[in-house]
């Protein structure tokens, strides 16, 4: 199974919130895993938020970025490039997403092109309606 992984689903993974470990098992059984330049910025800039706010340790921060690069290491990354920018112009099922949830969608459809069938991992409910509505399988289920 491919699966495209976006920031809601990695960030809860991070923090050890529940719902992650189930994100976190959907990738790990996932034979191919595809995520967004987008989704490494937001999770280093979670980290980086935390630690400025005195919610989370450096030392914890530092660890938890060496699990993401990781895990990242055996992800195909998609940047955001052109085609993923127009088709986040674009409209969706549900147009009250916010720009960044646009690009996540956007990577998953620009990459279901190439990788095939493709489902979507987030613990999001905007994206979670839109990636229903366009047709992928939504996990954790």
């Amino acid at each position: 199974m491919a699966v495209y992984v976006e920031t809601s689903a990695i960030a809860a993974w991070l923090l050890d919130q529940p719902a992650g470990w189930l994100a976190f098992e959907a990738v790990k059984r996932a034979d191919v895993v595809v995520s967004s330049d987008l989704t490494l910025v937001e999770c280093e800039r979670t980290l980086r938020r935390l630690v400025a706010a005195g919610d989370l340790s450096m030392s914890r921060a530092d660890l938890l970025r060496r699990e993401l690069v990781t895990a990242a290491s055996a992800w195909s990354v998609v940047p955001i490039g052109a085609e993923v920018v127009a088709r986040a112009r674009e409209a969706f099922p549900d147009d009250m997403i916010r720009a960044l949830d646009a690009i996540h969608l956007a990577t998953a459809l620009t990459a279901r092109v190439t990788v095939g069938e493709l489902a979507v991992i987030t613990l999001d409910h905007r994206v979670h309606r839109n990636a229903i509505a366009l047709g992928f399988e939504v996990l954790p289920a």
